[in-house]
């Protein structure tokens, strides 16, 4: 409900929707907390659950003090929306495939606690990772990254579409900065088999781009320079 009154304008006569830094960290922040409450019957982790919750109330609180901008509809693309949605999607599929990379270190390390001083990892945590395979875990993190690609090369195709002439601000070069950084994320997991920490650091590096790309700029311009909210 609160995403709903967040971004949607519907105390004015034109429709459109309202976005801005705060609606985007509150709809990814949905959309990872839906990805969990799939899986939460096999990651049912309390600690997750009351970082998720934290992190909830976080957006929340911020999309409502930054509310952002109008965007009305009159004279825009038919395809506007599309292009918001998809970026959206992006933000969400990263941002699911940053929470199973989280979850995957912690696995390792908790099987490195339990091989104990023998280095013995015990017959029923051996190659599980909370409840589920360690190599599902990881491909799931994967998946979640090839899905969050593609839904960026698509907001970046329509995106490169719907502007005329195109021009490269802040949000275009740190968003096709990003895109390049999961490329090659995607491609050295194909042909050399990137894995682990090497393919962890890859995908924080491309998702804090991808954060710098919109939500940054539009928080310097919201809160820093005070401008871009009307």
């Amino acid at each position: 409900m609160a995403i709903v009154l967040d971004t949607l304008i519907i105390d004015g006569q034109l429709s459109g929707a309202r976005f801005g830094f705060a609606p985007a960290l509150s709809v990814t922040s949905w959309l990872v907390i839906a990805v969990y409450a799939l899986e939460s019957h096999r990651l049912e982790l309390p600690s997750v659950r009351r970082l998720l919750t934290l992190l909830a109330a976080i957006t929340v609180g911020l999309a409502w003090v930054y509310p952002g901008r109008p965007y009305p509809l009159v004279n825009q693309s038919n395809w506007l929306p599309l292009h918001w949605l998809l970026g959206f999607a992006s933000y969400g599929l990263f941002g699911a495939a940053l929470l199973h990379a989280a979850l995957l270190r912690h696995a390792e390390r908790q099987m490195r606690a339990n091989s104990g001083a023998s280095g013995q990892i015990p017959a029923p945590v051996r190659g599980q990772a909370l409840g589920m395979p360690l190599l599902r875990l990881e491909r799931l993190t994967l998946k979640f990254v090839s899905a969050g690609f593609a839904m960026l090369t698509l907001t970046l195709a329509l995106g490169f579409w719907l502007t005329t002439p195109w021009h490269w601000d802040h949000k275009s070069v740190f968003s096709v900065l990003a895109w390049g950084v999961f490329a090659t994320l995607l491609v050295g997991r194909a042909r050399f088999g990137w894995r682990g920490r090497q393919a962890v650091g890859w995908l924080i590096a491309g998702s804090t781009l991808l954060l710098l790309g919109y939500v940054g700029s539009r928080f310097v311009l919201e809160v820093i320079l005070q401008r871009g909210t009307h």
